[in-house]
């Protein structure tokens, strides 16, 4: 059996607790299953039907905890910051163009893009502010120069 000092030596620190107990399933399924299969076979022995369908459940938890948790968190959260958009935000578009909000609809926004040039676009092509786009880049130029 494995303590749980060992295990945790070969597990990431930037692994939350959950995704480490699925990552820690899936390599006890892929090491325990085919050693119980051919001890069953050794003895005459089938396993049970349920028993092959473990692995595919645990590749669908290992599915959605890597892929599909986070996406729907990122998207949840683009969406609070498109309904909050208001008048004078800076912000850009999915095809990078940079503007200032003019005017909004349920659908369209008006951004300003230079001095008297207006273009609409819809809410949906709005990524997020510029704001948050140059802090970014400058939290990745201050990693770039430490590097």
């Amino acid at each position: 059996m494995f303590r749980s000092s060992f295990i945790s030596t070969f597990i990431p620190t930037f692994l939350t607790a959950p995704l480490a107990a699925v990552i820690i399933a899936v390599v006890a399924q892929v090491i325990l299953l085919p050693s119980m299969a051919l001890a069953q076979a050794a003895t005459g022995q089938e396993p049970p039907a349920w028993m092959q369908l473990v692995p595919l459940i645990a590749m669908v938890a290992v599915f959605y905890v890597l892929i599909l948790r986070p996406q729907q968190k990122r998207e949840k959260l683009r969406q609070g910051f498109i309904s909050a958009l208001k008048r004078g935000d800076e912000v850009v578009t999915t095809s990078g163009i940079l503007g200032r909000v003019e005017g909004m609809t349920d659908q369209v926004i008006t951004l300003e893009v230079a001095d008297g040039v207006r273009v609409k676009v819809l809410r949906t092509a709005i990524v997020s502010s510029v704001q948050a786009m140059t802090q970014t880049a400058a939290t990745a130029e201050a990693k770039g120069g430490k590097a």
